[in-house]
């Protein structure tokens, strides 16, 4: 796979969780997803996972993926980010920093290992990427 057609998967992927078009997860989650998390290693199928975002996304009202830094290779991608979102009781303003590693088989998500800080967690950087696969900001 080409670096460019893993920007694309990824490109979709950020319409996925920003502009709700969970129609495209299954032209990027593979057969079978295994996710590594918190809770520990699960598998899941592209239909299981976009009913999983949608309770996320309930959860999380306006929930957004701001990315600061991320590097794509032609099987494996990384992103290091920070979720924000309103508290679905109080309406008030959430964060929570993190960093997700993808491991990419036949053009889709086949593997993901994700590490969250606790909720108020940031990273300290002051701009984010307009995008998930802008370039990345030189460091200054």
């Amino acid at each position: 796979m080409s670096i460019a057609a893993v920007r694309d998967l990824f490109d979709r992927w950020e319409q996925v969780w920003h502009e709700d078009r969970h129609d495209l997860v299954a032209t990027c989650v593979g057969a079978s997803y295994v996710r590594h998390d918190a809770g520990g290693t699960r598998t899941v199928s592209a239909e299981s996972y976009a009913g999983e975002l949608a309770k996320i996304k309930a959860a999380r009202p306006g929930v957004r993926v701001v990315v600061y830094d991320h590097m794509l290779g032609v099987d494996r991608a990384w992103f290091r980010f920070t979720f924000t979102w309103r508290d679905a009781d109080t309406g008030a303003a959430q964060t929570q920093a993190g960093m997700q590693a993808y491991r990419i088989h036949d053009g889709k998500l086949a593997e993901t290992w994700i590490v969250l800080l606790p909720i108020g967690s940031t990273w300290p950087d002051a701009v984010a990427q307009e995008r998930w696969t802008s370039p990345v900001a030189a460091p200054t």
